[in-house]
């Protein structure tokens, strides 16, 4: 017997009502409390995720930084990487001054003056490999502008004769050169020599002649030395550092600039091809590569002053002001001020102040304050004569072309002018006088 009784019917209201479970992945991410995860804006990291991602970025920076340094060992080496000769140098002890007047002076050969024809020549006797050393670098400090300098060389291929090629020079110094290729640049090389054709205004400073193999190791040196090499004060600290030597081949702020913009590019394709990588925002990873190259900056000046503060204290220490002043780079200066005021007139009076530099010149009128002091801050230039008038005071300090006449009592300086002066006191380069 088939009952026709159907089973109850569901409530439609219920069923209507009745929650739809939410797919499990949504239940895991309310059950951590998180938003889902953007691939191209994730969330600032934790602190072990920060130290990831920090390595991350130095690694990137690093990579950019030694494809950099690979770039310009390429450019700046002009045969094998790896040589098995050694750099070879010749002292001041060693030298011979062929032409000219000078003698040795602690580590440097000190030149006074050239010979009747205005040339100097430094020689070195040498027995080397011409194809050993593709560079030869003087060095040599405190070379007049101007001057025409070259390098000389003998070979036992034609002993006989002496070749040269010039040398390029800057802020006083002789510019390493390339001899590698040059046609006269063989066989055994048997004596070097550095000539200079030019007046000698100051004495010029050589320390040796250094015949260098350019490896690998030794560019990275010489890198390494020119960019830690202590840089003292000057009167333009304040504006700027440079850090390093004076004259550098690449500059360590290049260096930096260049690997910061290449480890940028590595991070972005990076970013692209793994999104996500580094964990956060790719500004985050852009000013991580730029700090990272200021840091490095940062740590190389701050190594500069505690040198500079190291030799302040050697410098300065101890001593007492006047001391300290005679200690600094104007004490000759300061010497002969104190002379003067000895001599000019116990009320302020006017004084023009001339030299050829203009830290010279702002320093003498520094000291001889309270009185009426008229200098010129940027030109080299004279007063004109007919702004001089009886009382005047002219304080000439290592000024070129300044003359005077004992006999006439005249002063005469550029454009042939003259005006009636009498010395009062000359010392150490500079001269005092009073117009008439």
């Amino acid at each position: 017997m088939v009952s026709n009784d159907l089973p109850p019917k569901p409530d439609s209201h219920i069923a209507d009502t009745a929650p739809v479970p939410p797919p499990a992945e949504k239940l895991a991410v309310h059950a951590a409390g998180t938003q889902p995860l953007d691939a191209a804006h994730p969330p600032l990291p934790d602190a072990l995720s920060w130290q990831r991602t920090g390595f991350r970025i130095v690694v990137v920076f690093g990579i950019g930084l030694v494809v950099c340094a690979l770039a310009y060992l390429v450019v700046a080496i002009p045969g094998t990487w790896f040589p098995s000769a050694n750099t070879a140098a010749w002292t001041a002890d060693g030298l011979q001054l062929a032409r000219g007047t000078g003698r040795v002076i602690g580590d440097e050969l000190v030149v006074t003056a050239p010979d009747a024809t205005g040339m100097t020549i430094v020689s070195a006797t040498t027995d080397v490999r011409s194809t050993d050393y593709p560079e030869i670098a003087w060095i040599a400090i405190d070379v007049p502008a101007g001057a025409e300098v070259s390098l000389l060389w003998q070979t036992d291929y034609a002993p006989a004769a002496v070749n040269s090629v010039p040398l390029r020079v800057d802020s006083g110094r002789v510019m390493p050169v390339r001899m590698r290729g040059h046609a006269k640049w063989i066989g055994r090389i048997k004596g070097l020599a550095l000539a200079v054709r030019h007046p000698l205004p100051q004495p010029m400073r050589v320390r040796g002649v250094v015949a260098k193999s350019m490896g690998a190791a030794e560019v990275l040196g010489d890198r390494g030395r020119e960019w830690l090499a202590f840089e003292g004060w000057t009167g333009t600290s304040i504006n700027t550092v440079t850090g390093g030597a004076d004259i550098q081949d690449l500059p360590l702020p290049a260096l930096l600039a260049a690997a910061t913009v290449l480890a940028c590019a590595l991070a972005m394709a990076l970013q692209h091809w793994r999104p996500g990588y580094f964990g956060v925002r790719f500004g985050f990873v852009l000013i991580g590569a730029f700090l990272a190259g200021w840091l490095i900056l940062d740590v190389r000046w701050t190594w500069n002053l505690v040198r500079q503060a190291a030799a302040t204290v050697e410098q300065y220490g101890g001593r007492t002001m006047r001391e300290r002043i005679l200690s600094d780079a104007d004490g000759q200066l300061y010497e002969f001020i104190e002379k003067t005021r000895t001599i000019l007139p116990a009320t302020p009076v006017r004084i023009f102040v001339v030299s050829d530099a203009h830290y010279l010149r702002g320093r003498a009128a520094y000291h001889l304050y309270p009185n009426n002091v008229y200098f010129q801050a940027v030109s080299n230039t004279m007063p004109p004569a007919s702004q001089l008038k009886p009382g005047d005071w002219l304080l000439a300090y290592q000024r070129r072309g300044v003359q005077y006449d004992a006999a006439l009592q005249r002063l005469r300086w550029d454009d042939n002018q003259t005006i009636a002066a009498e010395l009062k006191l000359v010392d150490r380069g500079g001269a005092l006088f009073v117009i008439r």
